[in-house]
């Protein structure tokens, strides 16, 4: 193990953590050049099939989930759906 290995671990976990946001890991991870923090990117599989989900029917609880990251979904007998896609152990 090296000081690499981590430095490329915790840039993969800061993509996957902001959903591949390439301009986030570029920052925090202080590279000059956009193609020095793909690496970093390329190699997540992000999972569109795994979900937490919640349901909101007042205004307030539909704040608290947003609030969470939550996002709405659908809508079934006035029942809010919302989902926000689920992280390894968060």
């Amino acid at each position: 193990m090296s000081f690499r290995t981590f430095r490329h671990w915790g840039g993969t976990m800061i993509a996957h953590y902001t959903n591949g946001n390439v301009l986030a890991v570029k920052k925090l991870l202080r590279h000059k050049r956009i193609e020095n923090t793909m690496k970093y990117i390329h190699m997540i599989h992000f999972k569109d099939d795994e979900f937490d989900v919640a349901t909101a029917t007042t205004v307030e609880e539909a704040k608290q989930l947003a609030a969470v990251g939550f996002e709405k979904f659908d809508e079934v007998q006035g029942i809010h759906v919302y989902r926000k896609p689920k992280r390894f152990n968060a």
